[in-house]
């Protein structure tokens, strides 16, 4: 059985469970998901996804910050 699941980051090797849902993942990372947009393996994620999409090894995700102001 495989202890961790190994994928790519903004270009960094991140792990985490196996089975870990993105927006418990985006949590461990420090990051609020409602500031947050996804690539997920190269295409935009939208969050209705978010819920039932489960990471899994060689994924590769971009996270993009959301910053407000003007």
């Amino acid at each position: 059985m495989v202890d961790t699941v190994s994928l790519q980051v903004n270009g960094e090797a991140h792990t985490c469970p196996p089975q870990t849902a993105l927006p418990a993942f985006l949590a461990d990372l420090g990051l609020n998901p409602r500031l947050v947009a996804v690539e997920y393996n190269g295409e935009i994620l939208h969050r209705q996804f978010w819920d039932t999409t489960y990471l899994k090894a060689g994924d590769r995700l971009e996270v993009v910050t959301i910053v407000g102001g003007g």
